[in-house]
Formats: structure tokens, sequence, C-alpha cells
């Protein structure tokens, strides 16, 4: 299924203000509870939570093929993370690129998101899902 994008910006500095946050080499990730989340979930066709995920790259890192490329490379890169990790849903998740995003591959973001989910406790092991 799609990802919510997080567009207005009152969401944006509210996660950067009140959120979590952990810092890797490629990226900076902010978490934050979705306090829309269970209402979301009630308009979602499979009444299931999902997170709504900011992406930020900023004119800093390069022109806008640099930064389009960067973007598509961490939407990529998480849509890995939730295919193949059960992660918590109902949280507000931005995802900001920092200087060495540009040269980065997926698997170097891919690497870096797990990292950060795990630090965050966004990842469910499969001994939690049994409790």
């Amino acid at each position: 299924m799609k990802n919510i994008a997080i567009s207005e910006d009152h969401l944006f500095r509210k996660v950067y203000a009140k959120g979590q946050k952990i810092f890797c080499r490629h990226i900076a990730v902010y978490v934050l509870t979705d306090y829309r989340a269970s209402r979301l979930a009630r308009e979602n066709p499979l009444k299931t939570k999902l997170n709504r995920v900011g992406l930020t790259v900023t004119k800093k890192l390069g022109k806008a093929v640099v930064r389009t490329r960067t973007r598509r490379i961490l939407r990529a890169a998480y849509q890995q993370l939730e295919k193949e990790n059960n992660i918590k849903k109902g949280f507000l998740v931005v995802i900001v690129a920092r200087d060495a995003a540009t040269t980065a591959k997926t698997q170097d973001i891919y690497r870096d998101l797990l990292y950060a989910f795990k630090k965050l406790g966004l990842i469910i092991r499969e001994a939690d899902e049994i409790k």
C-alpha cells in the first residue's frame, strides 16, 4: 500500500520539536506518535494503522536532479524496510537527507534506516509479537 505523506508544515515542525531523533551518516530520522492514526485507520480500506512519512531534502544538497534522486532513494529504502521488517504503525516519521545521502546507494540508506528504527524501538521482533 502506498505511504501517506506528511504535507502540512505544522506537522513537520511538531515532529522536529517534540519527536525522538536519531542521526546517522546519511540521514536523520525524527519520530512522533500520530494522534490521528486511529481516525486514518478507520478511513483506510484495510482498517489498519499506517505511518505517515515525510522526506526532507534541502537545496544545500544540490540542484533539482540531485534532490529528486535522493528523495527517490529515501523512498525506496523506506519501502524496502517496511517490506522486510515488521514496523510499528501509527507514527509520524520524518527522514532528513544529510550531505552524504547524495552519493549513497539505496542499501546504504536502508542500513541507516534499519539502525535508526531499531534504536527508536519501532521494529517489532518475533518474540514481542507472541506476547
